[in-house]
């Protein structure tokens, strides 16, 4: 690992207004983040969990603090600029897996790689790497009706790895899934951390999700626990 963090925050808030009343989701943050590390982040529904990790991928703007990525600090950025940086360095992957139904399990990988310059060719190899390291190469000509709810979760994984990034987001990637598809998504996460050195950040309820990561972190209304 890298002796910089590849995220670094401090005193991090977010508030939100609903109506006359202020909700406030995180409370003055401050947490480093190494490059490389499985971090998972747990706590109870409302901790402000989503909230960090949407501000950690430039999906949702702070109310005060800063959060550096990469040294870039994320919320400075303009909203096409925001989105380039996404493009280029995060990869998303969510409970609901996302996949345009009328498009093969190839096709639905390969549409980051649409916002990029690279040609059919190079776009073909990057999407059947992609497919290969969540083992789904035999599958690349689905579509995501022929294909089990693990597998297409694989497929939003490796959608979210076509572009190589550097960070790998994960908002409860397992909630959808039975216990055997579950427990082949979480390995190919800790793979992409200890073996292809992605930094990977993981919101879940789950305990036995957690124990895959590297280190575990705990929200309680917006603050860090321990």
């Amino acid at each position: 690992m890298a002796d910089e963090p590849i995220v670094c925050i401090r005193d991090l808030s977010k508030v939100y207004e609903q109506g006359e009343i202020q909700v406030t989701a995180l409370d003055r943050v401050s947490l480093d983040i190494a490059a490389g590390e499985f971090l998972t982040l747990m706590g109870p529904s409302g901790s402000g969990k989503s909230t960090l990790l949407h501000i950690i991928a430039g999906i949702d703007r702070p109310t005060g603090g800063s959060c550096h990525v990469q040294g870039i600090d994320v919320a400075q950025l303009n909203e096409t600029e925001l989105a380039a940086w996404r493009n280029h360095n995060v990869g998303f992957v969510f409970q609901t897996f996302n996949l345009i139904p009328v498009l093969t399990a190839f096709e639905n990988v390969e549409l980051p790689l649409l916002l990029t310059r690279l040609d059919s060719r190079e776009r073909r190899r990057q999407v059947d790497i992609a497919l290969e390291l969540v083992g789904l190469a035999d599958r690349r000509r689905h579509l995501p009706r022929q294909l089990s709810g693990g597998q297409e979760q694989r497929v939003a994984i490796a959608r979210a790895l076509v572009t190589d990034p550097s960070l790998v987001v994960a908002d409860e990637p397992t909630g959808n899934l039975d216990s055997h598809s579950a427990q082949e998504v979480l390995e190919i996460l800790q793979a992409l951390s200890r073996t292809a050195g992605k930094t990977v950040l993981l919101v879940t309820h789950d305990p036995k999700a957690a124990a895959y990561g590297s280190r575990s972190i705990h929200l309680e209304k917006g603050v860090l626990v321990g």
